[in-house]
C-alpha cells in the first residue's frame, strides 16, 4: 500500500502532519496530486473554536480541513470522460445527491445531503492526493496555474453573490468587508459592469488593496461615519446595491440605510449571531429586496473563463504562501494577522 502526507487537526489551535494511505481511482473517479490549497476562514473558525455555524468538529479525533484547491491528474478510473492524465484541475468541494428537488431544479448548493469537504463530518482535502468525481473537477486552461485554480472556490462566492444581487452595468455598489469574499464581490461586481463601487472596512492595508483591485471610494469604518460617507458617494440617495460580507451583526444591521430605495441587499458573510436586530421599518419604506447567499451554484466555468479571459485577476487575493510541512503556521498566520493577511495558500507540490 502506498502513502501520503496528510494534515489534521488534532485539538483546538494545533495541526499535525501524519501518514495515511494514498487513495486510488474507482469508476468514475479521478485522483489528483494536489498543488495548491487555500485557507478559508471556515477552516480557521473550526481550527480555533472547533465550529463554525452549526457545524462542530469532533475533538475526540483528528480531523482534516481544506476545501479550496487545485492540481494535477494523476490517475483517472473507468468511465471517466473529459479529463486525462496530466491535466489541471480544480475541484468544486460539494458533492450533491444529484436527486433531490433542489439539485433537479439547478439550485443544488440547497441539497440537503450535500458532502462538503472540510465540512464536518466530511473531511477535508488538506493532503497530497486525493480522490474525487470526475464531474466535480474542471479543467484549467493552458494559461491557468493551479493557484488560480484554487481561488476559483471563493471567487465563485463572489461572483454567486453579484448574480444573486443582480448587479447591473452602471449601478452603485456598497461592499461592507474587504475580507477574501469581499475581493471576490467587488471583483465579481467590477466584472458585471458596476459603475462606482465603495468598500468599506477597518483595515487600512485591505482598503488599499481593494482600490488597487478596482474600488473607486474606500472608507474606514473605524474613522470615518460610514453613512455620511456613502450618502455623500452617492448624491444622498444610497446604493442600487448593497452587499454584506463580513458576518458581523454590526455591518449587516447597517445596510438599510445605505441601499435606494428600491435597491437590494445581498447578505454574503455568516454571522456567528442567529438572532440580529434589523430596522423593518427601513426596509419597508424603501420597498427594499433583500437577497442570501450560501455557497454558489453553476458558476465554476464561467469564474474560470473570466480568470483565464483576463476579465478577473485573482492573484493579488494571495498575500502568504505556506509549504505543506508549515501548515500548522499558516493556520496560525490566518488566526492571528488579521492585518496583513488576505489569502493564504499552502503550496502542497
Amino acid at each position: 500500500m502506498a502513502f501520503m502526507k496528510g494534515a489534521f487537526m488534532r485539538g483546538l489551535d494545533n495541526m499535525i502532519i501524519k501518514e495515511i494511505p494514498k487513495p486510488e481511482a474507482h469508476r468514475g473517479t479521478v485522483v489528483v496530486a494536489l498543488e495548491y490549497v487555500g485557507v478559508c476562514g471556515s477552516d480557521v473558525h473550526y481550527y480555533h473554536s472547533g465550529r463554525c455555524g452549526a457545524y462542530e468538529v469532533d475533538l475526540s479525533k483528528d480531523y482534516m480541513l481544506g476545501h479550496e484547491c487545485a492540481g494535477t491528474v494523476v490517475e483517472a478510473g473507468d468511465g471517466v470522460e473529459g479529463l486525462r492524465i496530466g491535466d489541471h484541475v480544480c475541484l468544486e468541494p460539494g458533492i450533491t445527491d444529484g436527486s433531490c428537488e433542489f439539485c433537479k431544479s439547478g439550485k443544488y448548493n440547497l441539497c440537503p445531503d450535500v458532502q462538503f469537504l472540510a465540512t464536518p463530518p466530511v473531511p477535508g482535502c488538506n493532503e497530497e492526493f486525493i480522490e474525487f468525481p470526475a464531474d466535480y473537477c474542471f479543467r484549467l486552461p493552458e494559461n491557468m496555474t493551479t493557484m488560480e485554480g484554487a481561488l476559483i472556490e471563493p471567487l465563485s462566492v463572489g461572483f454567486h453573490a453579484a448574480n444573486q444581487g443582480d448587479v447591473q452595468v452602471g449601478e452603485t455598489v456598497v461592499i461592507l468587508g474587504a475580507g477574501t469574499i469581499g475581493m471576490t464581490t467587488l471583483l465579481s461586481c467590477k466584472a458585471h459592469g458596476a459603475g462606482k463601487i465603495i468598500v468599506a472596512d477597518l483595515i487600512d492595508a485591505k482598503l488599499e488593496l481593494a482600490k488597487k483591485m478596482g474600488a473607486d471610494i474606500i472608507i474606514n469604518s473605524g474613522r470615518e461615519d460610514v453613512f455620511e460617507a456613502v450618502n455623500r458617494a452617492t448624491g444622498g440617495q444610497g446604493a442600487e446595491k448593497v452587499f454584506e460580507t463580513a458576518g458581523s451583526a454590526v455591518t449587516i444591521a447597517q445596510t438599510p440605510f445605505m441601499v435606494k430605495r428600491g435597491g437590494t441587499i445581498t447578505l454574503v458573510g455568516i454571522s456567528v449571531k442567529p438572532e440580529i436586530s434589523y430596522n423593518f421599518a427601513q426596509i419597508m419604506d424603501k420597498e427594499i429586496t433583500i437577497k442570501s447567499v450560501f455557497r454558489y451554484r453553476n458558476i465554476y466555468p464561467k469564474a474560470i473563463a473570466a480568470v483565464a479571459k483576463g476579465a478577473i485577476d485573482v492573484k493579488p487575493l494571495v498575500t502568504h504562501q505556506f509549504d505543506f510541512d508549515h501548515i500548522n503556521d499558516a493556520y496560525q498566520e490566518a488566526l492571528n494577522n488579521k492585518t496583513d493577511a488576505l489569502k493564504i495558500m499552502i503550496k502542497v507540490k
